[in-house]
């Protein structure tokens, strides 16, 4: 078994790690930073009411009332929940396609490309589908 020695207060501990659920230890890896789509979603979404997030798809995503607005996945693309209303037309945009996660595309919502949302003005856009859409739907 794996421990790691740490210098805690001039005293040396050792530290046990933690195990699977099969009695293996597990790996440890250092947390990601949060994105710079993190950050820029953080900024335009921020003194909106209703507005939580939540760590989904390797990423974050974000939420008004708890219905899903979307958010930078850990493959560093953007998902937004658009409605089946707005699907094709956003489909319709540069660099987005249906978000298929499980092989299966999912109605109403889309994955885009970074480059699709590199300028503040087309996340902007994006994110404003996404707020549209999760406001129209009954609080959680």
């Amino acid at each position: 078994m794996l421990a790691a020695t740490f210098q805690l207060a001039g005293e040396a501990a050792l530290a046990k790690p933690i195990m699977t659920r099969h009695g293996k230890p597990a790996k440890r890896s250092a947390p990601l930073p949060e994105s710079e789509a993190v950050l820029r979603m953080r900024d335009l979404l921020h003194g909106k009411r209703g507005i939580t997030e939540k760590k989904m798809f390797g990423g974050t995503c974000f939420f008004a009332n708890g219905n899903m607005i979307g958010g930078p996945t850990g493959r560093r693309e953007l998902i937004v929940r658009v409605g089946p209303d707005q699907f094709d037309e956003a489909l319709g945009r540069p660099h987005a396609r249906p978000m298929d996660f499980t092989k299966r595309p999912m109605r109403g919502f889309v994955q885009v490309e970074p480059a699709g949302f590199a300028s503040d003005e087309q996340l902007a856009h994006w994110i404003g589908l996404g707020l549209s859409y999760a406001r129209s739907l009954p609080p959680k």
